[in-house]
């Protein structure tokens, strides 16, 4: 991967888990509830979130999903999907990888943010 893809996907990715940080601090009213949350039910928080990043970010195709795919490229896939075409499968593992990279960094955040936190 080149150097300004590895920026760019970089950048995607702080940007993402910002905003999810964002937005689960505000649903749960601070950062130690949302990290609770996270970290109980990841992929119910963060499923809808990445659908919305990779539509948001022009991602949601074949040329957006082997741009996130390489990226990933060191990352265990885990299972794969009953998908009904190679464009489907690339999308569903682009965004499964990217969701679990995703739950990752903003539980970071998140504990940063509640080490910040004023008591």
């Amino acid at each position: 991967m080149d150097l300004h893809q590895r920026q760019q996907f970089d950048f995607l990715l702080q940007t993402a888990a910002e905003r999810l940080a964002a937005r689960l601090e505000e649903r749960y009213r601070g950062p130690d509830a949302a990290l609770a949350r996270l970290r109980e039910a990841p992929a119910a928080e963060s499923g809808p979130f990445v659908e919305a990043i990779f539509a948001d970010f022009l991602l949601d195709n074949v040329s957006g999903a082997c741009f996130v795919l390489e990226s990933l490229a060191r990352r265990r896939p885990g299972q794969i999907s009953s998908a009904d075409s190679v464009e489907a499968l690339l999308l569903d593992l682009a965004k499964r990888l990217f969701g679990d990279l995703l739950v990752t960094k903003t539980e970071e955040l998140l504990e940063q943010h509640s080490g910040y936190q004023s008591v």
